[in-house]
């Protein structure tokens, strides 16, 4: 879900008898956890872009020759995509370049909640959707109809996708289950416009490589966003990467994506119905989170990028809260592993055991805001505040 710049109302910490960061923090080390920062980011966006251009490859593949082999292989280069891209969530929320209120292009790669109804036919209709209208499919038009009219009304991103590879779900104990024949296109094809869905299918994975190259280039190296983002006082530095951890702890992964879909019991609520990857969700929206804590990124060939990490600097003025901090995210990452999915059954209002498993996930991720809060206390650092 985006959060417009206009909902974060900055909130003055208690100081607590401290001074700013010239007081309680060593400029030096900020300054190198900014650094090491900035090189997760640009290799966790180039290693999304990477799984996304293998998608878009096996996106082809099966839009050229619709099969069950060919729909089972884009399904799962979708599910391989979506791991790095979770990771990089951790980078939102404070108006950096995935969220800017510019241009920023997080509402076109995932937004959510989505309306099925808005791009193809559901369950009792037809003829619904984008696709089986008679307006343009290409990248501008698309783009436009994104959130046109409403919320939900999504045109774009990962959970477009996603959507329309396996369909409406419609079972408590399993994804959806889009016919290949959807995209089959001799005549002997399933529902109606074939054609259309594939140039939607074809369009939106175009439009999903556009955003991610222009986020990938917007860390590289000598950049302009990456050479304000290292240049800036360590002070705002600090706050920004922070807030992007304590608001998808406790504001999204533990509030808008948990909290919401317990609280409902329904599978509408949780975050990639279509495919029943929730868990998968939750559980890389927290090591993305471990990741900027521990200042080390493992990427998808296996190889490491690491250095000088936030607990570096909380450990230098407060060893107590850094430890508490490793031990409370690490629980976080246990619980969301301990998750079974598909994540329909844990909310379901007759799961006691599986609502319990999300309960604590919840808790875990309220309790590791609160530790974040007090990062921000010990830094005199204003706490973000979503309302």
């Amino acid at each position: 879900m985006r959060i417009p710049k206009s909902a974060i109302a900055p909130l003055l910490a208690l100081a607590l008898g401290c001074g700013g960061s010239d007081d309680n923090g060593d400029d030096s080390l900020i300054q190198d956890a900014a650094a090491n920062y900035a090189n997760i980011v640009e290799a966790n966006y180039a290693d999304t872009l990477s799984a996304a251009q293998e998608l878009a490859t096996s996106l082809d593949a099966f839009v050229a020759a619709p099969s069950q082999t060919t729909l089972d292989a884009a399904k799962n280069a979708w599910l391989a995509a979506r791991e790095p891209y979770l990771q990089t969530e951790v980078f939102r929320f404070y108006d950096g370049p995935i969220d800017n209120p510019e241009d920023g292009p997080e509402g076109f790669l995932n937004a959510w909640p989505l309306d099925e109804a808005y791009i193809d036919y559901v369950s009792g209709t037809d003829d619904s959707g984008l696709v089986n209208s008679t307006d343009t499919i290409d990248g501008a038009a698309l783009r436009g109809a994104n959130e046109a009219g409403g919320e939900t009304n999504i045109a774009t991103g990962y959970h477009a996708i996603e959507f329309l590879l396996w369909g409406q779900d419609l079972s408590e104990d399993g994804p959806g289950n889009r016919p290949f024949t959807d995209y089959v296109t001799d005549g002997s094809g399933t529902a109606t416009n074939q054609d259309r869905r594939g140039q939607y299918l074809s369009t939106v994975t175009d439009l999903l490589i556009e955003d991610l190259e222009g986020l990938e280039t917007a860390w590289q190296d000598g950049s302009a966003y990456r050479t304000e983002f290292i240049d800036a006082a360590p002070e705002e530095s600090l706050r920004r990467i922070l807030t992007g951890m304590i608001i998808l702890s406790g504001f999204e992964t533990g509030g808008e994506r948990l909290q919401t879909a317990l609280d409902t019991a329904d599978q509408e609520d949780e975050h990639s119905c279509f495919s029943d990857n929730t868990h998968r969700d939750m559980i890389q929206d927290v090591v993305g989170i471990q990741n900027v804590w521990l200042g080390s990124y493992e990427r998808l060939d296996g190889s490491t990028v690491e250095g000088v990490s936030i607990r570096d600097v909380v450990a230098s003025e407060d060893s107590d809260l850094a430890d508490t901090l490793d031990a409370k995210i690490a629980a976080s990452l246990s619980l969301a592993n301990a998750l079974q999915p598909p994540f329909d059954l844990e909310i379901s209002s007759g799961n006691e055991a599986g609502r319990e498993r999300v309960r604590a996930l919840v808790i875990s991720l309220q309790e590791q805001e609160a530790l974040l809060q007090d990062v921000f206390r010990l830094f005199a650092l204003e706490i973000p505040v979503v309302e």
